[in-house]
């Protein structure tokens, strides 16, 4: 039992085998609790509606804040105040936010984003002057793919502080057209006209509510009109051309004239 002792009190530099033992049992303790805790976490996180990115930055944040409360305690048990150790972490933790301060906010932006869930993959949407496809998010960018196959980075603190519109978050979309006509042509017959290219384009819905045209106001050498009709969100862009295209066939039949800025001057004889 003395022979253990003295084993025990025998010095390895400024610490004793004992407290070196009593240092690696406590942490292969901590170790083992980590793990179940992350299982459970992990667990926990599977079942929540939550982004894939989100739940590997919130999994390595909790593991990452263990391991550091490990590290206090295996080096209290050695006998050595954690106080310091704390200071100077908090010291260089300051100093590596200053100057990571733009990467930390687009950070925390990301973390809104993939919270707040304004898009995701394959919406088309406009957000800070960009329009585009979405095709990731990430922890400092948001990378988008433009009409023209241009692919565009824009930081996520842009973005969480910009008007986000989604074009295609909705199963329907309203295809609204304004377009004029000569104060000659009857407005019935110009709202027929316009009724007939909806129907006669073949894309449009019924519902939530059926195609509409009216007057929209009356200018200074025209009427001008808009048409209003719904369409499945994936068929927005060729409906709405499609449509621009029947409007000026359904006029050329019903022999409507559609209007450009002109003058028109009356010289009166004397």
């Amino acid at each position: 039992m003395d022979k253990l002792q003295s084993i025990l009190n025998y010095s390895v530099g400024s610490f004793t085998v004992g407290k070196i033992l009593e240092a690696v049992i406590v942490f292969v303790i901590c170790y083992l609790l980590i793990r179940v805790i992350m299982k459970v976490l992990e667990r926990v996180l599977g079942k929540i509606s939550l982004d894939a990115t989100l739940r590997k930055i919130i999994t390595a944040a909790v593991k990452f804040v263990l391991y550091f409360i490990t590290a206090i305690i295996v080096i209290d048990t050695l006998g050595v105040s954690a106080t310091s150790l704390v200071a100077a972490f908090s010291v260089v933790g300051l100093a590596a936010s200053l100057a990571v301060q733009d990467s930390l906010s687009n950070l925390a932006s990301g973390i809104m984003i993939l919270v707040a869930k304004p898009f995701k993959i394959g919406d088309f949407v406009e957000a800070d002057e960009v329009t585009g496809t979405v095709m990731m998010t990430g922890l400092i960018h948001t990378r988008i793919k433009a009409i023209d196959n241009k692919v565009i980075y824009v930081p996520n603190s842009k973005i969480i502080a910009a008007k986000i519109v989604n074009y295609t978050s909705q199963e329907k979309r309203r295809v609204d057209i304004e377009i004029s006509a000569s104060y000659d042509a009857p407005i019935e017959n110009v709202r027929k006209a316009l009724l007939d290219a909806v129907k006669n384009t073949g894309m449009f819905l019924d519902e939530p509510e059926k195609p509409f045209a009216a007057v929209l106001s009356y200018d200074d050498s025209s009427i001008k009109y808009v048409v209003r009709a719904w369409v499945e969100t994936p068929k927005y862009w060729d409906a709405h051309f499609a449509l621009m295209e029947r409007i000026k066939t359904e006029f050329d039949n019903a022999g409507i004239e559609m209007t450009y800025n002109h003058l028109n001057v009356h010289l009166i004889d004397k």
